[in-house]
């Protein structure tokens, strides 16, 4: 007998890696003396704000073409001090990627020999759509992407190394408190027939778990969280690229912190002033209120025009950045990061889905309207403002866990350690139970995308007419009969005929992955290199009590509670015991790599779009692992179709950074949005990275201007276009929603960007809107 683990989703792979957990009673470590070795770190890796299609949804029409708030790479370091040492790598990305992974791990070695290798190094993403792509090195990944995008891979590793520099760098004596808490209205279950058709008393609701990391000297430093829900507050049609309600989260977080100026007297905050209200700005902390007349401020604001593009050096765009000039350089940054978990079946569009020709519900079986699949959307809680809805699931997940923070007392202790291995799974056997006892050994084959695949979900539906739950899909055959279903059923035919074109499925692999049709038969194509991977990470970390599971896949809330679940039990029982039932475990999705969803077995029943086998054993046993196949380092073969930029242009007489469209008043209220454009270049030109293309200023003392917000705020967007789709001219255009914590006072917008000419140089350059009060 075969049996295989399956997938249906626009990446790919089966995950074994129950068997593995067992290793975890032979982890290596020693008992620490002492408190921790605690290092964060944080780095920017906002990728080209333009011509590159965002990952996440397959949608070849999504293309980046601004900046709603900038990504992040965010890091934790934990030491014994004479011992073991992990690092955990949060990505604002859509997921991790093995290239990545190399390439990354290539640089932690040539700088620090042994110290970080792939077996204590976890790089993990939050699973944003609104990030752009082309950085991962299996080609169905990189189709819509028009291949491999060389500026989106190297901002990522650039980032990602330099974040654990700092938190090597920044390693210093402290201890990490962890505390769980319900999260009931940030998410809901996004395939509702299929998760119902697991056990009743499987059933629950979800947790977030928040460690809190406290500075023997400093007091509390950071915080990391894991909690489910997907990265598509954001639609698949908006073109900013934006770290979505998790990243939203880490920035609202990481702000609140800065501003009430956390001390040992944290206690004696207010809670709900701070977090149930608004999150205090940092411009009002430091900048005294104007008490003038509106008149003198109109007349002070009437002053300053907008100014003529001018060149400038780029050390003016990261100098000029908020987060920059606030920055303590004797104080240790605070990092905070909402970590992605078992997500694959959650959604943050809690209003359901509906169907958008009807308003009503849609097919609560097959999330279909009317049979049409393309037709069925979920609505966030901010419906029908996608900014909106991400900033209310971002505040959701931000109030609760500084809730936990405030209210953490638990304190991790015991060993550092961590296990890794790499596993083929398309060519394992696994030991599994049968329905009538006892065991037998089964075995996996290549991946397979199944026509769940194509019909998306409800979060991003596919075309088509692919439904959700379709198991009963026929094979082509050439004969007459068949072919006059494609007049009935078109789609399917065309997609069948491109799959027989491509690689057409052997009736061995039809047998291995059933009951899942098989659209695209990817574990089995080559050419020009690997669809879709074959050997795969799996990883654990521990940090006293705390147990990270590394996967490479999504999994649904029933497959990460069972995992969890077995995974309790071996660490709590046996001779080897080394945990309580306080054991605390957590699944970090898409992590080091990515594979696509795994289900139970109840779920896959129903061929919905996270389909796949239950979990089973992956490595038996104890003592030492083999650390396997190392995955192919696909670098050198990958295909760019990607035009580059040829050059930028203005029309005669204009300068890059001129005003186009100034401000249309010259007083706004708070709650007002304040849009200006300006003549720009490319932003692929320069990713401005750690900089900023948007900035809005405030003038203090009647003659300095001092940066307030810029284009990593949820409140400032910055949109790049062009007249037509070949021009060499563009614009920027700079939006600001003025928040209502802001100060009374005079403010101008300001634009920073790089130009290139013919010959390839590039040149920066900036230009100001005319002053204007906010009253």
């Amino acid at each position: 007998m075969k049996m295989v683990c399956k997938d249906c989703c626009f990446m790919e792979r089966p995950v074994r890696i129950l068997g593995f957990l067992f290793l975890l009673l032979q982890i290596e470590g020693s008992l620490s003396a002492s408190n921790y070795l605690i290092g964060l770190g944080s780095y920017d890796i906002t990728g080209p704000a333009a011509d590159v299609n965002m990952m996440g949804y397959a949608n070849m029409e999504q293309i980046a073409s601004g900046i709603h708030f900038r990504l992040r790479a965010r890091t934790f370091i934990v030491a014994e001090p004479e011992g073991n040492r992990v690092v955990f790598v949060n990505l604002d990305a859509c997921m991790a990627s093995q290239i990545v992974t190399i390439k990354v791990l290539e640089r932690l070695k040539a700088r620090y020999g042994e110290v970080y290798t792939e077996k204590n190094v976890a790089i993990s993403g939050i699973h944003t759509h609104a990030g752009p792509g082309g950085y991962l090195q299996y080609v169905v990944y990189i189709v819509t992407s028009l291949g491999f995008v060389r500026q989106s891979f190297d901002v990522i590793v650039d980032g990602i190394e330099k974040s654990i520099i700092q938190a090597h760098e920044n390693l210093r004596p402290g201890s990490i408190l962890i505390n769980k808490g319900e999260l009931l209205d940030a998410g809901i279950n996004r395939s509702p027939s299929s998760y119902l058709n697991n056990p009743a008393n499987e059933r629950s609701n979800i947790n977030m778990t928040l460690i809190k990391f406290v500075d023997e000297e400093w007091g509390p430093i950071g915080s990391f969280n894991w909690f489910a829900t997907h990265g598509t507050s954001m639609s698949r049609t908006n073109s900013l690229i934006s770290g979505d309600n998790k990243g939203a989260a880490a920035r609202f977080m990481e702000d609140w912190f800065k501003q009430t100026s956390f001390t040992a007297d944290y206690d004696s905050l207010s809670f709900n002033r701070s977090v149930s209200g608004r999150i205090p700005r940092r411009v009002s902390s430091i900048i005294p209120n104007f008490h003038e007349k509106r008149k003198e401020l109109m007349e002070l604001a009437a002053s300053f025009k907008s100014s003529q593009g001018r060149p400038v050096t780029r050390l003016l765009s990261v100098a000029r950045r908020v987060r920059n000039s606030l920055r303590q350089a004797d104080k240790p940054q605070f990092v905070s990061a909402f970590c992605q978990t078992n997500c694959g079946d959650v959604s943050p569009n809690t209003l359901g889905a509906f169907c958008i020709d009807t308003g009503l519900p849609c097919d609560f079986n097959h999330s279909t309207c009317n049979g049409k699949n393309e037709l069925c959307y979920g609505r966030g809680p901010g419906y029908p403002d996608e900014f909106k809805s991400t900033e209310i699931i971002g505040r959701k997940q931000f109030k609760k866990a500084v809730e936990l923070f405030d209210k953490a007392t638990e304190e991790l202790k015991g060993k550092v350690g961590y296990q890794h291995a790499y596993i083929d799974f398309s060519n394992l056997q696994v030991s599994v139970p049968k329905a009538g006892g006892g065991n037998e050994v089964v075995k996996t084959c290549p991946a397979a995308m199944g026509f769940g695949f194509a019909a998306g979900t409800t979060d991003g539906p596919g075309a088509f007419d692919f439904r959700q739950g379709d198991d009963q899909v026929r094979e082509l055959k050439p004969d007459a009969a068949d072919f006059n279903m494609c007049f009935v059923v078109p789609w399917e035919c065309l997609w069948k005929l491109v799959r027989n074109l491509l690689k057409p499925p052997g009736q061995e692999q039809i047998d291995c992955q059933k009951p899942k049709p098989i659209l695209l038969d990817t574990g089995e194509m080559k050419l020009p290199y690997d669809w879709v991977p074959s050997i795969l990470p799996v990883q654990i970390v521990r940090i006293g009590q705390l147990v990270i599971l590394s996967v490479p896949a999504e999994f649904t809330t029933m497959a990460g509670r069972r995992l969890r679940d077995a995974v309790k039990t071996v660490l709590t029982s046996g001779r080897n015991k080394q945990f309580d039932s306080n054991v605390h475990i957590v699944i970090a999705g898409l992590t080091n790599t990515y594979s696509q969803y795994v289900t139970t077995f109840e779920e896959y029943q129903v061929q919905r779009y996270e389909e796949f086998k239950k979990l089973a054993a992956a490595l038996i046993g104890g003592g030492s692992v083999e650390p396997g196949l190392q995955p192919p380092d696909l670098l050198d073969k990958q295909i760019s179709l990607l035009t580059p930029v040829v050059l930028d242009a203005t029309p005669l007489g204009v300068n890059f950074g001129d005003v186009k469209d100034d401000i249309a008043n010259s007083t706004f209220k708070r709650g007002n949005t304040v849009s200006v454009t300006f003549w720009s270049a490319c932003p692929r030109n320069d990713l401005m990275t750690e900089g900023t293309f948007a900035l809005v200023e405030l003038l203090q003392d009647r003659k300095t201007w001092i940066p307030a917000f810029d284009d990593d705020d949820f409140c400032l967007k910055f949109k790049w276009s062009r007249p037509a789709k070949l021009s060499p001219q563009s614009y920027a255009t700079i939006d600001w929603r003025i928040p209502e914590s802001v100060v009374t006072g005079v403010y101008r917008i300001r634009h920073f960007g790089a130009s290139k000419s013919l010959f390839g140089s590039i040149r920066h350059f900036t230009g100001t809107s005319s002053a204007f009060v906010v009253e």
